[in-house]
């Protein structure tokens, strides 16, 4: 029987890049998976990673806060670590008196509470301005109700069920004190926030009514403006 003829030079050639492809492909695969990675991790650098991690902002205010024109307010990060104590937080947030002796505690109705918080829209505002002085608004509010016994039904009838909040526009100032005089007329909590003048606007401004009462009483004073 005949030798074979050895493999020629063009089939050699084939066979090696076939192998080449093949290897590569494996080669690849495996990188991509981390098979041959040899690197180990630093716990130095592990801890310098974890502690360039920013804070991200948890259900309490134990935090830093950075007070800045759009992002928040001097005077409202001042109310909140007090934590309610008698501060001068509290007449930048609110300057009026508050006797609470226009108050009605609403017993004889069971219809929904909620909080309107008309925002001035000519004073040019920022977003995150607007949600301070809200906030602002929100806890007078609050605190108001809470110091008078009368109306503490109606808070907690607030706090059960979600505690609702709308804002809407006004245009002016005297929109604003306009709308607290009738609101307290009908013995709704109505708080007027008045700024600090430390970032955008001028000192003593009114910026929010805060409106927190029964849903239909509540409507007689706010229920004809355009929400913001």
């Amino acid at each position: 029987m005949a030798d074979k003829a050895p493999p020629s030079l063009m089939a050699a050639a084939i066979a090696t890049g076939i192998l080449g492809l093949v290897a590569g492909y494996f080669l690849g695969s495996g990188s991509s998976i981390g098979l041959f990675d040899t690197k180990t991790g630093n716990p130095r650098d592990a801890g310098s990673k974890k502690s360039k991690v920013k804070k991200s902002w948890p259900n309490n205010y134990d935090v830093d806060v950075q007070a800045g024109s759009d992002t928040s307010d001097e005077e409202f990060i001042k109310a909140i670590r007090t934590e309610g104590n008698d501060s001068d937080a509290d007449e930048d947030m609110d300057s009026e008196d508050d006797d609470g002796k226009e108050l009605k505690g609403f017993e004889d109705t069971r219809e929904e509470v909620k909080l309107v918080l008309a925002v001035r829209t000519d004073l040019g505002m920022t977003k995150g301005k607007i949600a301070a002085q809200c906030g602002h608004a929100t806890l007078a509010c609050y605190k108001s109700l809470v110091s008078h016994a009368p109306s503490a039904g109606l808070l907690k009838r607030w706090e059960n069920n979600g505690q609702p909040k709308i804002a809407v526009q006004v245009k002016s100032e005297e929109e604003l004190m306009t709308l607290q005089a009738l609101a307290q007329s009908l013995g709704l909590c109505a708080r007027v926030i008045h700024d600090a003048g430390r970032t955008q606007i001028a000192a003593g401004s009114a910026t929010v009514l805060g409106v927190l009462g029964p849903k239909s009483v509540v409507d007689q004073v706010t229920g004809q403006l355009k929400l913001l």
